[in-house]
C-alpha cells in the first residue's frame, strides 16, 4: 500500500512538473525546448566569460606562435576575443576528451568551438521554443489547429489587414524570431537595392565616368562629368 502511494506521489509531482513547463500563465514560458535552452545557453555564456578572461593563447596557424585573445595576457575589453580553433582542427568536432589532455584542447581554442556550436543549438532551440508556443496559432495551420476553417482568414482586402491586427493582438506573432529575420531581411535587401541604384546610376553616366577615370584625375570627377556630354545610345 505504501509504495503504490509513493508511486502515485511521484506520479503526481511529475504531472505539476510538466503543467508547469508547459504553462502559458507564468510570466516566462518554458516549455520543453526551454528545458534544452536554458542549460545550453547558460552553460554557453559561463564558458565565454571565462575564456575571454582568463583563455591561454591558441596556436590558430600552426606556425607554433600562438595569440594572446584573454583580459589575463594584458588585452582590454576592446582587444580581448575568443580566438578561434587551430588550422590542424579543420572542420572536425574538437570534444575535450578528443584531446591528450586540458592543455593541448587550450592550445588548440577548444573553447571557441564549444562556444559556436552551443551557442548555435541555443538558438535554435529558442527559435523551436517559440515554434512550440505558437505552433497552433501559424498561419496556414491556424484552422488545422483550431479545428475549424472558420478560424482561417478571409480573401479581401481590408478583411486581411483586420485579420493580421486580430492574430497580432491574440497571439503576438510579431515577436517570432522567424518573422524577425525576414523583416530585416526585407529592409536590408531594400537597403542594398538603394545603395546599388545609387552608386551605379544609368548606363550613360556609368560608362562617361568610366572613361573620364581612366583619362584624367578623378578628383574633379563631378565637374567632368558636368563638362562632358554624355553619349548617345541611340547610334
Amino acid at each position: 500500500m505504501t509504495a503504490i502511494l509513493e508511486r502515485r506521489d511521484s506520479e503526481h509531482l511529475w504531472g505539476r512538473l510538466c503543467n508547469w513547463i508547459t504553462s502559458t500563465e507564468n510570466r516566462l514560458y518554458i516549455g520543453w525546448f526551454g528545458v534544452l535552452m536554458i542549460p545550453i545557453l547558460l552553460t554557453t555564456t559561463s564558458v565565454f566569460i571565462i575564456a575571454f578572461i582568463s583563455t591561454p593563447p591558441v596556436d590558430i596557424d600552426c606556425i607554433h606562435e600562438p595569440v594572446y585573445g584573454s583580459l589575463l595576457y594584458r588585452n582590454n575589453i576592446i582587444y580581448g576575443a575568443i580566438i578561434p580553433t587551430s588550422t590542424a582542427i579543420g572542420l572536425h568536432f574538437y570534444l575535450i576528451w578528443e584531446a591528450a589532455f586540458v592543455d593541448e584542447c587550450l592550445y588548440n581554442g577548444g573553447p571557441y568551438e564549444l562556444i559556436v556550436l552551443h551557442f548555435l543549438l541555443g538558438v535554435s532551440c529558442y527559435m523551436d521554443h517559440e515554434w512550440e508556443l505558437s505552433f497552433p496559432l501559424v498561419f496556414l495551420i491556424c484552422p488545422i489547429g483550431q479545428g475549424r476553417f472558420s478560424d482561417g482568414m478571409p480573401l479581401g482586402i481590408f478583411v486581411t489587414f483586420n485579420f493580421m491586427i486580430i492574430f497580432q493582438a491574440e497571439h503576438n506573432n510579431l515577436m517570432h524570431p522567424f518573422h524577425m529575420l525576414g523583416v530585416a531581411g526585407v529592409f536590408g535587401g531594400n537597403l542594398f537595392s538603394v545603395m546599388h541604384g545609387s552608386l551605379v546610376g544609368i548606363i550613360n553616366h556609368a560608362n562617361l565616368g568610366m572613361e573620364v577615370m581612366h583619362e584624367r584625375n578623378a578628383h574633379n570627377f563631378p565637374l567632368d562629368l558636368a563638362a562632358i556630354e554624355a553619349p548617345s545610345i541611340n547610334g
